[in-house]
């Protein structure tokens, strides 16, 4: 066998790697490495590669080699026995996190082959053996049982570690030299022992406090996984120490109202006045949310004296989505506070095991962590791993063998802890800070313990588990193993426990007489210092006029910026000639197309000190090639963005094409607008209805935020909508479900017509004293129809026009008068020019929501001989406002314009749309049309 065959037997990529590397430079390899090629290559040379197929991997160094068959036989069994140690090794690198002391409730699964000695060609008589394969464990030449011992206490105690799979040499000498050190043993002081001591007893106190005063409550309690405190508190003085400022963490039910008053330092009296059910003060508009849900910002000072911004994201039943919201976050603030230096914002997720190998986001999260646009330097992820998911066995949650299995997908390392063995906890918590600081990239903590009572504290969990509750029932709390194991070590004496927990607990007595004397009031804001200025608005704020022009020297100097391409560069003849019809459009013909009136929205924002971030998928040059936002240089694919050219700028212009996801990137986006009230933050779907693949987050943050959390958000939607016969899923932008979601004053929906008029609507995003969510329905056949079209004028001096009156025609001459939005005016008023109708006035509601019903009703008083109100829209009766302007709009007696009731959005076939839509063209005109 020649050397490289041999090489390929190992099945190591790594290996094989560096023994090339050790072949080219023998002096860049680590002085181990180097001393094992040697061997190896002696052995080969010695015995004319007549080696075993058995042994994998080569040898230490041969000191002497005589010439009888008796000790060269004995030399070569001496090299076949370093070889299998070397397999060993490996074995124990690649599969011991199988082996491990992991779990404290269940027994281990058996997987095969083990890690018997007899599996490696090895054996009992070999433990006295001294082997100087050793030294790739970093220790010198020491008998097979000395190194066994090492490699237990390493991959198979407390700490299971997964990170074979990784593909850069340099991280895994990374994670071995750092595993490697006290085999990974924790090493603490007595001081830092005590520290962990007396946050698990907070964490356990407080568990036992709430369930004796509030029984069969739910609270999701954290019993059996109260370790994740003194290594959450352990995480944030070490991130402190290495620079970090802000620590955005995320996590559903389990466990959150423990981490909001031992981590976060939330008033429990605040908590007990959640659990005694009081309503809020002085809120008509404002419902508040769960206990369990809420989040928290705060400051807080580490041992050291550093002090470190700590944020606690809001969250909704559906467990996985605050993690896409921690992401903007933390990348919000990364832009904002520390431009090109990711690693001043740590973001945490907190995952339950059944919702991260069950709910598919963390696919999409984890696909942008590395992508310019969405990357965070590194998120640690924690799974509070109960090993149940309501009833469900883990062996019906998922079919990988682990629940964080997916870390793979990005070659993230993983640890399995033992949520019982608090030091291990706390020491797998330092390696992942450590991980995540020194490459910016994800690590994931697998917390293995278990779930004390049912899903909430009032379910029976013995219905579906009475084996599992059996063993839980007699099992002690980690604060109860931690003090026996720290009363055996002289630590502590027998008193310390008991005087630490009854000075807890009669703070929280304390807390709870005041409590009961207080009002519960209105929730503070989560990261109220991001929205100090901002002030609350109602439907009467929301209907207010707001300065939006914008003076035509900055249009000029915007159009200057976006209208001329570098001179020094070669694009495509068709970039060529968008860029100058830019320029034709706004400096001879005046008259500005959407793509234009959008550009210049965005420039005139940035010379007013606002950012804008654009993203979504194909969002640089628009799914309908309108926009042109960053442009390619043809011979490089260089990329130019123009307005980032522009004099005066004094915002940031971002546009990021995402990747095929709208609930990760919608999600992520929602967190940057909250983080960041002075960015004008852009979801663009690539067709309307693609939104719904993004509902959950619609449903439960973006229509919802402010009233359960009293959190504002400006996050914009744009929503390609339009029936020009594209088929179902490229027509509705499903209009319908976000105006059902309207109420009170929780967002914008508008469907504007004019290029103009979203100008104007752009901006008053803006210029608001406060924030709401945007939802932009945008046209698609419109981006170039020459009638959509508008004059600097317009943009100068206008402003946003809630509804938009017909001046084209006589008003006492008007018998019928329509109201509609979007892309039908052009369709209705098409055909009534055809027809030469001057009794039909036809009114765009340009803002949906809030409706502008005293602008409507004076609308109205102008046509004083109108005996025929028409709702028209192009989509199917079912869909489109018609339900909503029911509801809302019923101070007339009108009749309905539109397609028939239809289960899906619009037809397949071109043709049957086309006639479709004639006919409900033709309803408008005709009021005795029969479709």
């Amino acid at each position: 066998m020649d050397r490289f065959s041999f090489l390929n037997a190992a099945h190591t990529e790594f290996f094989a790697q560096l023994y090339d590397q050790y072949l080219e430079n023998p002096d860049s390899v680590e002085p181990s490495w180097r001393s094992f090629f040697q061997g190896f290559d002696f052995g080969m040379e010695t015995y004319n590669g007549e080696v075993s197929a058995a042994p994998t991997t080569p040898a230490a160094p041969v000191a002497t080699v005589q010439s009888s068959s008796s000790e060269s036989a004995a030399i070569s069994e001496k090299l076949y026995k370093e070889f299998n140690v070397f397999k060993l090794i490996t074995a124990y690198r690649t599969r011991g996190h199988l082996f491990t002391k992991t779990n404290p409730v269940h027994k281990r699964r058996t997987y095969s082959p083990t890690l018997d000695l007899e599996n490696f060609g090895l054996s009992k008589s070999d433990l006295p053996t001294v082997f100087d394969a050793a030294r790739i464990i970093k220790i010198e030449p020491c008998s097979l049982a000395e190194i066994l011992g090492h490699l237990d206490k390493i991959y198979c105690q407390s700490i299971g570690v997964e990170y074979m799979y990784m593909r850069n040499p340099n991280v895994i000498e990374w994670i071995q030299t750092k595993i490697g050190h006290n085999d990974n043993q924790p090493r603490f002081s007595t001081d830092e022992k005590k520290t962990i001591l007396n946050k698990l007893s907070e964490a356990v106190s407080f568990e036992n406090f709430l369930h004796t005063k509030y029984v069969g409550q739910k609270r999701f309690s954290l019993e059996g996984g109260e370790s994740i405190i003194p290594a959450l508190d352990a995480l944030i003085e070490k991130a402190a120490e290495k620079g970090v400022e802000h620590f955005v963490m995320g996590m559903a039910h389990r466990g959150r109202l423990n981490v909001l008053a031992n981590i976060f330092g939330k008033s429990t009296q605040d908590i007990f006045s959640e659990f005694d059910g009081k309503d809020y003060n002085d809120q008509e508009y404002f419902d508040g949310d769960v206990k369990y849900h809420l989040g928290l910002s705060a400051e807080k000072t580490t041992s050291s004296g550093k002090t470190i911004n700590i944020n606690l994201a809001p969250n909704p039943s559906h467990l996985e989505t605050v993690g896409a919201v921690i992401e903007g976050i933390t990348r919000a603030k990364q832009d904002k506070y520390f431009p090109n230096d990711f690693s001043k914002v740590l973001p945490i997720a907190v995952h339950g095991d059944a919702a991260i190998a069950g709910q598919g986001l963390l696919y999409e999260i984890i696909q942008m962590s590395q992508l310019d646009g969405y990357k965070t330097g590194g998120t640690i992820h924690v799974v509070i791993n109960n090993q149940v998911g309501f009833t469900t066995n883990y062996l019906d949650a998922r079919s990988s063998t682990y629940c964080t299995d997916v870390a793979k997908v990005t070659l993230s390392p993983v640890l399995h802890v033992n949520a019982d063995d608090a030091e291990a906890v706390v020491h797998a918590m330092s390696f992942a800070l450590d991980f995540r600081m020194e490459f910016g990239r994800d690590v994931f903590i697998d917390l293995l313990g278990y779930r004390k009572y049912g899903h909430n504290e009032g379910d029976e969990p013995r219905f579906t588990q009475p084996i599992l509750y059996k063993i839980i029932a007699k099992h002690k709390n980690p604060r109860d193993i931690y003090a026996e194991k720290l009363l055996a070590e002289g630590v502590i004496d027998g008193a310390y426990v008991k005087a630490l927990e009854a000075e807890y607990k009669s703070g929280l007595e304390v807390n709870l007489e005041e409590s009961r004397k207080k009002e519960l009031t209105i929730i503070t804001p989560f990261m109220q210092n991001e929205w100090k200025g901002f002030e609350s608005a109602g439907i009467s704020q929301m209907l207010t006029k707001v300065d939006t022009t914008y003076p035509k020297e900055g249009l000029t100097a915007v159009a200057n910026a976006i209208c001329n391409l570098p001179e020094d560069k070669k694009f495509i003849s068709k970039i060529q000639k968008l860029i100058n019809d830019r320029k034709t459009m706004f400096f001879e013909t005046n008259k500005l197309d959407w793509g234009m009136a959008e550009h210049l929205a965005y420039g005139s924002l940035l010379r007013e000190g606002f950012d804008v971030r654009l993203s979504g998928q194909d969002v640089e040059r628009g799914t309908f090639s309108h926009r042109h936002a960053v442009v390619k240089v043809e011979d490089s694919e260089e990329e130019v963005v123009l307005i980032n050219s522009l004099e005066g700028k004094k915002g940031k212009f971002n546009a990021f094409n995402s990747l095929l996801s709208e609930y990760g990137v919608l999600g992520f986006d929602y967190g940057y607008a909250l983080a960041n009230p002075n960015a004008l933050t852009i979801w663009e779907a690539q067709f309307g209805d693609f939104s719904n693949g993004a509902q959950i987050m619609i449903d439960q943050y973006i229509s919802c935020g402010e009233d359960k959390w009293n959190n504002q958000n400006g996050i914009v939607l744009l929503l390609p909508h339009g029936y020009e016969g594209q088929g179902a899923e490229h027509s509705s932008g499903r209009m319908e479900r976000f105006l059902q979601l309207c109420a009170r004053q929780n967002m914008y929906v508008a469907d504007c017509t004019t290029p103009a008029n979203f100008f104007h609507l752009l901006r008053r995003q803006m210029k608001l004293k406060f924030r709401k969510p945007l939802v932009v329905f945008t046209p698609k056949s419109l981006l170039r129809d020459p009638r959509v079209v508008s004059s600097i004028e317009e943009l100068e001096n206008g402003s946003f026009q809630e509804t938009i009156d017909d001046d084209s025609v006589i008003k006492k001459d008007v018998k019928t008068l329509v109201f509609c939005t979007g892309k039908f005016y052009y369709d209705i008023t098409a055909e009534r020019e055809i027809n030469g109708r001057k009794d039909v006035a036809v009114v765009r509601i340009e803002q949906l929501f809030p409706l502008p019903v005293d602008q409507l009703k004076e609308i109205i008083a102008k046509y004083p001989n109108v005996d025929d109100y028409v709702w028209a829209q192009e989509e199917p009766k079912n869909m489109g406002a018609y339900g909503y302007m029911l509801m809302n709009f019923d101070f007339i007696k009108w009749r309905l314009a539109s397609l028939r009731v239809s289960s899906a959005s619009a037809s397949g076939s071109y043709t049957r749309s086309k006639n479709r839509h004639a006919k409900a063209i033709k309803m408008v005109f005709d009021k005795d049309y029969i479709r």
